[in-house]
């Protein structure tokens, strides 16, 4: 199944039939027909414990990074930093994902980028809605936690023709994201991203969308993830996994952050 994210939709070590002649036949290490167990993965290659250890430590570098942004950033510069950090992170992802090989230091570099888009952005709204930041994290935790609990004990799966759906909206969500940005820089605003209670119809069409959006994408990666390993893919494509489950859940935190805005003066 392939995922929604565009950081794992790419023929590579999470594409059935890929192989990698450094590290062998997948089928010879797991014999006929078989991956290896999630989370027992042969020496060298990818687990669940690997992708949960390096996408913990991308938040905290990301939550760390937010933090100094928080205290650090004047408040004048809060909405100018937030624009730049955003080109920056932008640009760093889609390095990120066309890359074929998986570079950890550009998975760093757009951590940090990112990680000052979500300080001052976050300073901007909390000095707007006093406490919305605290339930926009709380809920984004609550969302993914509920998540994983639908694709591990539901068996909650998106296949077929939804599949392509969902990952048709996501690009298009994507580049009318980038549009509004690109905008925005000019003074022109489409009213996609207005927050608080006076945004319009289209603002809050996006952010719900958004917000259904990331949560299936989150489900699919889910999925991604586990046949990673099964298919034996190697240890570094983890680094991948863990950026992409960061982005998806970024994704949803904004989204969750802007829709609490719009119910609050």
């Amino acid at each position: 199944m392939q995922s929604s994210n565009p950081v794992l939709t790419r023929k590579d070590a999470f594409t059935p039939g890929y192989r990698e002649a450094s590290y062998g036949d997948i089928g010879q290490l797991a014999g006929p027909g078989q991956g290896a167990p999630v989370g027992q993965a042969p020496a060298g290659r990818m687990t669940m414990n690997d992708v949960v250890a390096k996408t913990g430590t991308l938040f905290v570098i990301l939550v760390g990074v937010a933090a100094i942004a928080w205290f650090a950033t004047p408040p004048v510069m809060l909405y100018p930093v937030a624009i730049i950090s955003s080109i920056v992170a932008l640009v760093a992802a889609v390095l990120v994902t066309v890359r074929r090989s998986v570079s950890v230091p550009a998975i760093m570099f757009y951590t940090v980028a990112e990680g000052v888009l979500i300080g001052a952005w976050s300073r901007v709204m909390e000095y707007l809605y006093q406490g919305i930041v605290a339930q926009a994290v709380l809920g984004t935790f609550v969302a993914a936690a509920v998540t994983l609990a639908c694709y591990r004990y539901l068996g909650a799966r998106v296949s077929g023709r939804m599949q392509k759906i969902f990952l048709i909206s996501i690009i298009s969500y994507a580049a009318l994201a980038g549009l509004s940005l690109i905008f925005l820089l000019f003074g022109l605003n489409l009213g996609l991203f207005e927050v608080g209670p006076g945004a319009g119809p289209l603002s809050w069409l996006f952010a719900g969308i958004g917000v259904v959006l990331a949560v299936v994408s989150l489900l699919m990666d889910f999925e991604q993830c586990e046949r990673g390993v099964q298919m034996g893919a190697p240890a570094r494509e983890s680094w991948r996994a863990a950026f992409g489950l960061m982005v998806t859940m970024v994704w949803l935190y904004t989204n969750i952050l802007r829709i609490l805005s719009f119910f609050r003066n």
